[in-house]
């Protein structure tokens, strides 16, 4: 595990650090600190004389991002809690606004490796996904008591499954002999639905189950929602000039965010807005697979003479 840690590399970090352009004396938030990539780089720039906050949902990722902060020796602080406070954690600490946000929407990979927070459809264990265990309710209770209906149409909305009703209809029909409970109890229900023996599915470039257990998690942690109030409130945590900066990947998170961004540019909260996702170049997909699927679109607040 350790040294996974040391290793992860941050999506799309070049392009981040370009869009926000973090200097000297400017105060900074990654609101998805995560295991710290994209924090640190931030940190060193601001530093000396500006500040980095850092927010994220889950406690294991501030315990390991921690260390590697303190280790660039500037000054920054660390809240626990959900980015859809972000202007309560602001007004709590008497900022009206920053120069730059960021928010990386992915999942860190401790969260997957860790087979007891249930995020992996490939390692066996509780069926949690709660980005942070000490709140809200596992995975397994939203699937014992959603509807077929309710399933079918979480699973296409959020996970983006063509094979969406067959599984909902196997989920509601097992259920009812015995509760899911494991990782792979629902997998091996999945690979059933989609005709995939599961030594099949463990070859398969894409697994069967993969965008099943996404839109679960995405559902368990009420990603959308989260996203979605971030997003209301992001103009005006930002000073005159500042940058926010989103990276997403799942479509439907993208749609919400280009649409946000081009409301904000028609309303004036924003001067300008990025045309098109930025997408990882050819070199970062090869070397960090996890980017293929990252998009990263940003906005400028307007000034306020506009």
């Amino acid at each position: 595990m350790a040294q996974r840690e040391i290793r992860h590399i941050p999506v799309l970090l070049q392009e981040v650090l370009r869009i926000i352009d973090p200097r000297p004396g400017q105060v900074v938030v990654d609101c998805t600190l995560g295991l710290g990539g994209h924090a640190v780089e931030l940190l060193r720039r601001v530093t000396p004389g500006g500040s980095l906050i850092g927010i994220d949902f889950d406690p294991r990722n501030i315990e390991l991002a921690r260390p590697m902060l303190t280790g660039v020796g500037g000054q920054f602080s660390i809240h626990h809690g959900n980015f859809a406070g972000l202007h309560q954690i602001l007004a709590e600490g008497g900022m009206v606004g920053v120069d730059g946000i960021l928010a990386d929407l992915g999942v860190a990979s401790p969260q997957i490796d860790d087979r007891m927070r249930g995020f992996s459809y490939r390692l066996d264990g509780p069926l949690d996904m709660r980005m942070d265990p000490t709140r809200g309710q596992p995975a397994s209770a939203l699937l014992a008591r959603m509807s077929e209906a309710e399933l079918r149409d979480a699973i296409v909305e959020l996970g983006d499954e063509t094979d969406a009703p067959e599984i909902a209809r196997l989920i509601v029909e097992r259920r009812r002999q015995r509760p899911i409970r494991t990782t792979h109890q629902l997998m091996a229900i999945i690979c059933e639905a989609r005709h995939f023996t599961l030594q099949r599915a463990a070859g398969a470039k894409l697994h069967p189950a993969a965008r099943t257990f996404q839109a679960l998690r995405i559902l368990t942690n009420r990603e959308m929602g989260n996203l979605e109030n971030l997003l209301r409130v992001l103009p005006g945590c930002l000073k005159p000039g500042g940058v926010a900066a989103i990276i997403s990947f799942h479509s439907g998170e993208d749609r919400r965010v280009k649409e946000s961004f081009k409301e904000g540019l028609r309303t004036g909260a924003y001067c300008d807005i990025s045309d098109d996702p930025i997408k990882a170049g050819e070199g970062e997909a090869m070397d960090n697979p996890r980017s293929r699927s990252a998009k990263l679109r940003w906005a400028r607040r307007a000034s306020e003479a506009s």
